[in-house]
């Protein structure tokens, strides 16, 4: 296979042909923003007719087009679109030429052009890619125009394999959370239970790590649990919670989406934003772990919502959480069953692991790929 050297911009367009949020096309149009892409895949999630953000000054493409996420390129928000729409504008329409826009469309998503997206925008938080210094830079490609789509054709072959074993180790980690939900509601239903106020069965960590702070990673709570924090300590670290073994805390402004997490036994201790709600079972009351599981079930969820005031997104701080009630299996059920979610841990780790190391190999495709 023969390759040649070409300035990207030569055979990537950019079309930003304005949508007025006032014109009919904004209307016609659906509307297509960055996260409805998605980074692994390029797949697109939806479309949104009445996007709130379609309310404001966007782009036209046609499924002619690829669409180029600028805004923090590393997430690699690369599509290819089947329909005609319009998009915010932090995606960019190019329209391929001379080239395979497969092709080019998986160009675009190689560590080659991350690298050159982000050369010019390092230390910053929101990096967006300088479209020129980009659509200026050499790539090499394939003279041949079939094969350009022969390679298109084996990577879409490859990275779809590889999707499907992506989505079956996504279903296996739903029937995990299906069984832990089975587990506490067995326990609730199958059980003489109390039904009590969470304030009175749980006890809050108010205090700062102190002076200590520096021994402690940063945690993070997320929908999948137990995390390394995205960023470091603020300016006040001493504030910083400490979350030792049996530990539970969430982001107040995010638990109804499952920003939870659980320092379980052979965890590595670590500090958490004082922005977070921390709080364990009271001894012999509540068991912290089944405590944790109850509070990524539909119970929990139930409870939340009950406590709701009718703002879009509220603070759940430890004073709201604690005006709700539990219905509480006796402590020697909650810990029957703890011991039975201990065992998930286990086999959910191993999924996530499959599913960290599937995550690369697309990079490793796109690199042999296009390796010259």
């Amino acid at each position: 296979m023969n390759f040649y050297s070409v300035k990207l911009g030569e055979i990537a367009i950019q079309e930003k042909n304005i949508v007025s949020p006032e014109s009919e096309d904004a209307s016609l149009l659906p509307f297509l923003g960055l996260d409805q892409i998605e980074s692994q895949t390029g797949k697109i999630i939806s479309y949104d007719s009445k996007s709130s953000e379609g309310k404001s000054t966007s782009f036209a493409f046609t499924s002619s087009h690829i669409l180029y996420g600028k805004l923090r390129p590393y997430l690699n928000k690369v599509a290819t679109p089947e329909r005609d729409g319009r998009c915010s504008t932090e995606i960019i329409p190019l329209l391929p030429y001379g080239v395979d826009r497969d092709f080019l469309g998986f160009l675009l998503r190689t560590q080659e052009i991350v690298s050159l997206a982000m050369s010019e925008k390092t230390g910053s938080r929101m990096p967006r890619a300088d479209m020129d210094v980009l659509l200026n830079a050499y790539v090499e490609i394939p003279k041949n125009l079939d094969d350009q789509k022969c390679l298109a054709a084996k990577l879409k072959t490859q990275l779809a394999e590889v999707e499907t074993a992506r989505q079956a180790l996504e279903i296996q980690q739903q029937e995990i959370v299906k069984l832990a939900n089975a587990y506490i509601r067995q326990s609730i239903e199958h059980s003489k239970v109390s039904e009590c106020p969470l304030g009175d069965v749980l006890d809050e960590v108010k205090k700062g790590i102190g002076e200590r702070w520096a021994d402690y990673p940063v945690l993070g709570a997320t929908r999948d649990g137990l995390a390394p924090a995205k960023e470091p300590p603020g300016k006040q670290p001493q504030r910083y919670k400490p979350v030792f073994s049996g530990t539970v805390f969430y982001n107040p402004m995010r638990i109804l989406i499952g920003s939870i997490a659980f320092v379980d036994d052979g965890d590595q201790p670590g500090i958490t934003s004082p922005d977070y709600v921390a709080l364990q079972g009271k001894p012999r009351i509540v068991d912290s772990r089944w405590f944790y599981y109850w509070l990524r079930s539909p119970y929990s969820a139930q409870c939340i919502n009950s406590l709701a005031r009718g703002a879009v997104r509220e603070r759940m701080l430890f004073n709201r959480l604690a005006e709700g009630t539990i219905l509480l299996p006796p402590y020697d059920e909650q810990c029957r069953v703890s011991k039975a979610l201990a065992q998930l841990k286990s086999v959910k780790s191993a999924i996530q692991q499959q599913l960290d190391d599937l995550n690369k190999i697309p990079e490793r495709l796109l690199a042999q790929a296009f390796s010259a």
